[in-house]
């Protein structure tokens, strides 16, 4: 997720939680877009762009996983199913499933979606998982490190990372609905500065995605902006998302004498309609 300033980059929701608004970094040098994949109607073709901005070669490995969100927002792999998940893998066929982007370059990950016949109403949900291949090859070889080294062994430790995006299937009548609940403003301390935490409440058979701002607004004063966060997913079958939000304030604002309030918004591109608000009346 990313966040409007650098300061308030910290934020409990990962990912996934955790991108930008139109591309995600799996690491410095690979970029994704789109962030997230959603069939819905009729569509039955979505792609995938990946871009290496690095200025060495990548290979990259492609799969489907199934993820599980706990209540903070991290995800957890997993192979069964729990009460109320549904995995889209079985739907979703991709090309190509391994690929290696030259320098500044870019590669088309295609995905195809069919359904059953007997496909009942709901999402599906599943993952789209990049990872790094190792370089076997060149100076970063143990062959080519032996040969630096009579009669030597070389091993190369070599950090692989990999992203994972969601491709969602909306079958059916899908909907939900949103609250926010628990709103709570803790005053800076020795240890920890401000913060604002709250949940978010999520019914229905649908997940909710969109943007959180909170602003402060004095009795006697014009409403200010303290923090915003982009792309914050409730994914089904979760109820409830906790979130814990570091505030970093303007100089000389006092967050006393006025309203603290939260917004839970689509996204831009999706209409940017309220799903739901709280406030705090702060003394």
């Amino acid at each position: 997720m990313s966040t409007s300033r650098s300061p308030w980059l910290w934020v409990q929701w990962l990912i996934a939680g955790f991108l930008c608004l139109h591309s995600l970094p799996a690491k410095a040098d690979l970029m994704l877009f789109p962030t997230r994949v959603v069939f819905e109607k009729d569509q039955r073709s979505a792609q995938v762009e990946l871009v290496n901005q690095g200025k060495t070669p990548e290979t990259y490995r492609i799969s489907v996983v199934n993820r599980r969100m706990g209540e903070a927002g991290e995800f957890i792999v997993i192979t069964e199913p729990g009460p109320g998940e549904q995995f889209a893998e079985g739907m979703l066929r991709y090309s190509p499933r391994q690929v290696t982007i030259a320098a500044g370059s870019s590669q088309t990950v295609r995905i195809l979606l069919r359904k059953p016949a007997d496909l009942a109403p709901g999402e599906y949900r599943s993952h789209l998982q990049f990872d790094r291949v190792a370089d076997a090859s060149g100076s970063n070889s143990v062959e080519e490190l032996a040969k630096e080294k009579a009669g030597g062994v070389g091993v190369v430790l070599s950090a692989l990372v990999g992203a994972s995006i969601p491709v969602i299937v909306r079958h059916g009548d899908t909907q939900a609905q949103v609250a926010l609940r628990n709103l709570a403003f803790q005053a800076a301390g020795a240890d920890n500065g401000a913060a604002v935490s709250f949940d978010i409440l999520r019914e229905g058979n649908r997940s909710v995605y969109g943007d959180i701002s909170v602003t402060f607004t004095p009795r006697l004063g014009v409403s200010q902006d303290l923090i915003k966060a982009a792309g914050v997913a409730v994914y089904t079958p979760n109820p409830l998302r906790k979130a814990r939000m570091p505030l970093t304030l303007p100089p000389g604002l006092l967050l006393s004498g006025g309203t603290l309030k939260i917004s839970y918004r689509e996204r831009a591109e999706a209409g940017g309609n309220l799903l739901a608000e709280s406030a705090l009346i702060l003394p």
